[in-house]
């Protein structure tokens, strides 16, 4: 075990010493050799990348669903202005096996290897330094096996150096500039970035996929508290362990191998979706008594062997760590996008500081599960007559099993998202918000039965008498059955609103919905959305949002929907623009996010011209309609 953590340690500083030496080394040349120069007069000067061997400099121009294409462009802000195309040989043109087009077959891409050199053609705007002008280049650098992130680095006649916050963004919905207005998180400030990943680690707390696991932590920990105080602390510190090791490890790696960006797509991924939902399940199942979680007795007997300096005891502190690991993965999806946020600059060259945000992120949302799992030290002294602690586990298990619908809804809105015959945008197939709620309103009635004693498992001691507690209970569940069907019919359901799909109002439960009360969304049309702009002289208000995002439905269901705040959203023209679904069309969405904004978080709002040039910036969720509506006020035009 030591081995392999030492190896797996060994692998991931090496990751990180690649990421931060760039395999391309820039450097631009003029053609001028006076000191300064003045406005109108035409400048030329040779930007030259040296290439590591093996590795390919992608071209100007790439296929759909290729590779990022080079973009060089001149610093936003700068007196400086392009004059005329760029020269440049003949990229080479190969089958890439890294990129595959929607047939399935791998893609023609175009690129440079050893060197490549581009000759601009500029000028500036004022009598200038010759000196002071200054590129941005952005690109991405592949080899045989895989790739590294996107990066943009700014290149003087000194120079070059990343660009912290890109300039300019990738050619993505409309060919428009963008002017970065902020960065999140500030790397200038390191209190404050300390702060942030704290902020995000308590957040994440309140998001949908770490309730479910807490009756896994107490049903574990009730199992293996054996009264001994310091053990169960031992325990705990493990499980503590796991989580902060899976997520700071997995988080970093995943923005070495795939950027920030990468995070939320694989936090999306269906059939990330469907291996946890599969994972809750096969908990519930487990709390339903169909079978006992147990290491093999001949994995065990080796494991003893390994840990005979703790007595026999080593397999429980892996059990330990495995759960740590286990909830970590599963709770990913929801925490992705605090991740990713951090993660940015990871994936614009620097690892030391969000590495240190994700310790610190990763420590704050351990700490509630270190408290919690010493708890079953002193549940484990409660009487145990009435078999009262196993209706709790099944009950637990029903709350799995309605879990799970989260996760399978996921998989359903990313498949099964897309425009019908009509132009209305469908939120999955299967499992719809309307799905979903009926079998949330099934199994509250199924856990109220349960409590009453209708039916029991082959575990479970018969109910004799109903007490009040059971009652008492069963009334709860039962009310919440009545609550669901309100909202099955067309009622908001607060904040359980996050944990659903989006809401159709065409459907046909929805008779206790108001269905005038929808805004009119330009939904993944970016520049259908600048054009109107543009035709009805308003500014555009962007909804960076997502297919698997809880934060969007609760601000869209709670927010969204208040008059006041429907009143200002009128004054925009509103544009949706999902990045985690699918398809190029999310792939450019999440990168213009990322090149704007310098974050990838969900939601993210945006007010732009309609010229696309950013005019500011709500950064996610907010439960302050006072907030929300004054930078609505203050921004519209």
């Amino acid at each position: 075990m030591r081995k392999f953590l030492a190896s797996f340690l060994a692998v991931f500083i090496l990751s990180f010493i690649a990421s931060a030496q760039s395999p391309a080394q820039w450097k631009l040349v003029p053609d001028y050799k006076d000191k300064d120069i003045r406005a109108g007069q035409k400048l030329k000067a040779d930007l030259t990348a040296s290439i590591d061997p093996g590795w390919h400099l992608y071209a100007l121009e790439q296929p759909a669903g290729g590779p990022i294409a080079t973009t060089i462009k001149v610093t936003e802000g700068s007196p400086w202005t392009m004059d005329g195309a760029m020269s440049f040989a003949k990229p080479q043109e190969k089958t890439d096996p890294l990129f595959t087009g929607p047939d399935g077959k791998p893609l023609i891409t175009k690129f440079f290897e050893n060197s490549a050199t581009f000759t601009v053609s500029v000028r500036p705007t004022a009598d200038v330094p010759t000196d002071s002008l200054s590129l941005d280049v952005r690109f991405q650098l592949c080899n045989s096996t895989s790739c590294l992130p996107p990066k943009t680095v700014r290149v003087t006649f000194a120079g070059f150096e990343d660009a912290k916050r890109p300039a300019s963004a990738q050619p993505s919905p409309t060919p428009t500039t963008a002017a970065p207005v902020s960065s999140v998180p500030p790397s200038t400030d390191i209190w404050s970035f300390i702060w942030l990943a704290v902020t995000f680690g308590a957040i994440s707390l309140l998001t949908p996929c770490v309730f479910p696991m807490i009756p896994i932590t107490v049903s574990y920990f009730m199992k293996h508290a054996d009264g001994n105080r310091a053990r169960t602390i031992k325990l705990a510190t493990v499980y503590s362990a796991g989580i902060i090791a899976t997520f700071s490890l997995l988080g970093m790696l995943l923005a070495v191998i795939f950027g920030a960006a990468g995070i939320n797509l694989f936090a999306a991924n269906p059939w990330v979706n469907l291996v946890i939902a599969a994972i809750f399940l096969f908990f519930a199942f487990n709390l339903f008594g169909f079978y006992e979680i147990a290491i093999p007795s001949s994995l065990l007997t080796k494991l003893d062997k390994i840990t005979r300096a703790e007595e026999g005891k080593g397999s429980a502190y892996i059990g330990a760590l495995l759960m740590g690991l286990t909830f970590t993965l599963t709770s990913f999806t929801c925490t992705s996008p605090f991740i990713g946020t951090i993660l940015v600059s990871t994936a614009q060259g620097d690892w030391k500081l969000p590495l240190l945000g994700m310790l610190v992120f990763s420590t704050v949302f351990a700490i509630p599960f270190f408290v919690l799992a010493t708890v079953p030290r002193l549940l484990s002294s409660l009487p145990k007559s009435g078999g009262w602690l196993n209706s709790v586990k099944v009950v637990m298990g029903f709350l799995e099993v309605a879990a799970a619908l989260k996760f399978l809804s996921n998989v359903d809105l990313v498949w099964g998202a897309g425009f019908n015959a009509a132009g209305v945008l469908n939120y999955g197939k299967i499992f719809t918000r309307e799905i979903v709620l009926i079998i949330w309103v099934v199994t509250a009635l199924a856990i109220c039965a349960y409590i009453v004693g209708l039916f029991r498992f082959r575990h479970d001691s018969p109910v004799k008498r109903l007490t009040p507690l059971r009652i008492f209970f069963a009334g709860i569940f039962l009310a919440l059955s009545g609550y669901l069907t309100s909202g099955l019919l067309g009622r908001k359901l607060g904040e359980l609103e996050s944990f659903l799909p989006p809401k159709n109002k065409e459907s046909i439960f929805n008779v206790l919905g108001d269905r005038t009360a929808d805004l009119e969304w330009i939904t993944n049309r970016y520049d259908d959305a600048l054009a109107r702009a543009k035709a009805d002289n308003k500014r555009v208000f962007i909804d960076f949002t997502g297919y698997t995002c809880t934060n969007c439905r609760w601000m869209e269901a709670n927010m969204f929907v208040r008059p006041e705040v429907r009143a200002e959203l009128n004054r925009y023209v509103l544009a949706s623009l999902y990045t985690d679904g699918d398809g190029p069309v999310y792939e450019r969405q999440q990168q213009m996010e990322q090149d704007m904004f310098g974050t990838v978080a969900l939601p993210w709002y945006a007010v732009v011209d309609p010229d696309g040039k950013a005019v500011a910036n709500f950064p996610g969720l907010t439960r302050n309609p006072e907030e929300f509506v004054d930078f609505l006020r203050k921004n519209a035009k």
